[in-house]
């Protein structure tokens, strides 16, 4: 069987299986996850219900690393379409600045992710906001059944578990990101989902953008952006951090919005540089994405320019079919799958390993090494 072009003993022997099965099952594993949503819905919404209809309430989505991206990603949309306020708010920040973060008499639906539930400050911030804030409970999202955060049989806790396929063993996360992402997008909005269109737009961009994607690893890029507007900020975020991890960080990698960009952080393009441009399907925000992408083009220093669209009006962007009247959540997920198959070709070109790139020993799959200290409350 062919993954990303190789079949399943060259990726065994270049040390890329897990990360190459972890990325393909991505389709699959996205209706997975609908599946477990539709069968826990009644009880979800039961549980976070009263928060989410609540205008004095708070929604948090927290995670640490790319399980606090899940939130960046949807936290600006989630919040328009209910009565709470929902926020994106890492555990990193929860347990080293908690009284900045959380409000005691604020009535809080803390949403933990966690690939294993095994982080340190995850377990923090649920123990945190248990003893500062008055009216808290916590939805958990999680691959691993054995994390720590995965625990059962707390009245103000409701843990959603996902296919074990989605607890990547690979270093990098990629499946369980795009399966958290749709499991809380599904728990939290009011608003119907076609996961069926979701899952066919990653296949066809798992078929149509690997060659391209390889091509662009061997140009070996010395600097790479992701830009991306409202939701594809964080999208934007968790691109760069994958190809950081993938490559031991020995491609320069950054990312904002298209706005932001230019000021300041346009100095970093050089003629090593890529820049992928994440499209909105939005009109007014694709009129800003436009201008962006026209201006990097009118400058010339940019050795290559990636746009990702599902909207056909750009002659050389990579088109998500079928998806040119999708709001900009659904376009999350298979834009996506173009960086991470990106960050697979530039680590082994880079001769790494991709499912343990790192070799520089600096990181873990699992972060270690972190104390948490005790939190008075005051």
């Amino acid at each position: 069987m062919l993954r990303l072009g190789y079949n399943e003993q060259e990726l065994e022997q270049k040390g890329a299986l897990w990360t190459a099965r972890e990325i393909e099952q991505q389709p699959e594993m996205l209706l997975e996850t609908d599946a477990i949503m539709a069968a826990t819905k009644d009880r979800i919404a039961a549980f976070a219900g009263p928060y989410l209809s609540d205008p004095l309430a708070r929604i948090i989505l927290t995670g640490a690393g790319t399980s606090a991206f899940i939130g960046e990603c949807l936290a600006p949309f989630l919040d328009a379409q209910v009565a709470a306020r929902v926020e994106a708010v890492a555990t990193t920040d929860i347990v080293s600045s908690p009284f900045i973060y959380l409000r005691s008499n604020a009535p809080t639906l803390l949403v933990s992710f966690g690939r294993s539930g095994n982080s340190p400050e995850s377990k923090g911030a649920i123990e945190i906001a248990d003893k500062l804030v008055a009216d808290v409970s916590h939805l958990v999202i999680t691959c691993n059944a054995g994390g720590a955060i995965a625990s059962q049989g707390k009245n103000n806790r409701l843990t959603v578990l996902l296919p074990d396929a989605a607890h990547d063993r690979s270093f990098a996360m990629t499946s369980s990101f795009t399966a958290m992402m749709y499991a809380a997008w599904a728990a939290l909005s009011p608003e119907p989902i076609d996961p069926s269109r979701i899952s066919d737009g990653c296949a066809n961009l798992l078929q149509t953008t690997v060659p391209m994607m390889q091509r662009l690893a061997k140009a070996r890029f010395d600097r790479v952006v992701y830009l991306g507007s409202g939701p594809f900020k964080g999208l934007a975020r968790e691109a760069a951090l994958k190809l950081m991890e993938l490559t031991d960080g020995k491609i320069l990698t950054s990312f904002d919005s298209p706005l932001g960009f230019r000021h300041g952080p346009k100095a970093m393009v050089t003629d090593r540089t890529m820049v992928m441009l994440f499209m909105s399907n939005d009109p007014l925000t694709r009129a800003y994405d436009m201008d962006l992408r026209a201006e990097l083009i009118a400058d010339g220093n940019a050795a290559r320019i990636v746009t990702l669209s599902a909207i056909d009006d750009i002659d050389d962007a990579v088109l998500v079919p079928g998806m040119a009247d999708a709001k900009d959540p659904e376009l999350l997920y298979p834009y996506i799958i173009p960086p991470q198959v990106y960050g697979v070709f530039a680590s082994l070109d880079a001769g790494l390993t991709p499912d343990n790139p790192n070799v520089s020993g600096t990181v873990n799959r699992v972060v270690q090494g972190v104390r948490l200290y005790a939190c008075e409350t005051v």
